[in-house]
């Protein structure tokens, strides 16, 4: 009799582990999820041969403006994205957008792939106005040797606070050889600490800022600006798949032991590499020290307030 039950109970409770696992996958791909910095690249913004994802070493499989969005959105319902704050030219962020206009969102990127230059200030208001962008980022000044409290910025940041728009600030590092490549001669690393924001969240009291990357590596000054300010927040973007995984992880949860939980957001950072949102999607749910909570308020509840989506 017990040798009979036995194997039965064992094929048993094989199947109830299944059902189990299944569930939680299922449940993850189910949670909700706001990216809040999300390229819309075009073909050729890479070159004629873009690169391998740096962490991956795959490929991009994308050669046309049309498979560019398609495997995009693709992996956006794959994993429930279900808004995308759309980092880039109005005209190519309007591509996206009227395919999708429930899913994407606009912000105006800046300096851009098209070496576009700023609108005037009235045009960018009348823009803000008209919602033509949501937010204004991402703001990759440091790759222009700049800080955000560079004086020719300021009338457009006293707008954005007018208007309530959020600002998305590229912080931190960026990859290897960036002073070295043609695009970017003017990069420092200075000019992307945190710190650098403090004069204008001075003037501009009410502004709402996005640092971009945590701020990473510099820990101690992202942990401070918060800390003193609490109108900033930070992205996730691109450390949760670019940096090694224990790095992401121990810089993570020294914000969140630092009580920055709910000023912690999801951001991909996807630029041409179709990997980059399967690698940070699963980062996040694999934290072993995140609850679901936690990794609830990162995917979509602590951007839904930041940016007023509804």
């Amino acid at each position: 009799m017990r040798t009979k039950t036995l194997p039965k109970m064992r094929g048993l409770y094989t199947i109830i582990c299944l059902v189990f696992l299944i569930a939680g996958f299922a449940k993850s791909q189910t949670r909700k999820i706001i990216d809040v910095h999300f390229h819309t690249r075009s073909a050729g913004d890479y070159g004629t041969t873009p690169p391998p994802n740096p962490a991956s070493g795959r490929l991009p499989h994308a050669s046309s403006n049309e498979e560019i969005y398609s495997s995009n959105l693709v992996l956006l319902k794959k994993y429930n994205i279900v808004k995308a704050i759309c980092s880039g030219t109005i005209a190519r962020n309007t591509d996206f957008i009227t395919n999708d206009p429930v899913r994407f969102l606009s912000s105006l990127e800046f300096p851009d792939h098209q070496n576009n230059p700023l609108p005037d200030t009235l045009t960018f208001k009348k823009m803000a106005i008209e919602k033509k962008f949501i937010a204004f980022g991402e703001l990759g000044l440091q790759y222009e040797g700049k800080t955000l409290a560079d004086p020719e910025y300021a009338p457009y940041l006293a707008i954005c606070e007018q208007l309530g728009i959020p600002v998305l600030l590229h912080t931190g590092e960026a990859a290897p050889n960036t002073p070295y490549m043609p695009c970017c001669p003017r990069f420092t690393i200075n000019s992307g600490r945190p710190l650098h924001i403090e004069p204008v969240l001075i003037k501009y009291p009410k502004l709402k800022v996005m640092l971009m990357h945590m701020g990473f590596p510099f820990l101690e000054e992202t942990k401070a600006v918060l800390n003193v300010y609490p109108q900033v927040s930070v992205d996730i973007s691109v450390i949760d798949w670019a940096v090694p995984t224990q790095e992401f992880y121990d810089y993570l949860k020294a914000l969140i032991v630092a009580g920055f939980e709910k000023r912690i957001m999801y951001g991909s950072d996807q630029m041409i590499w179709e990997d980059a949102i399967e690698l940070s999607v699963k980062k996040v749910e694999k934290a072993p020290f995140l609850s679901k909570k936690q990794k609830d308020d990162i995917f979509y509840n602590n951007a839904a307030k930041f940016f007023g989506i509804k």
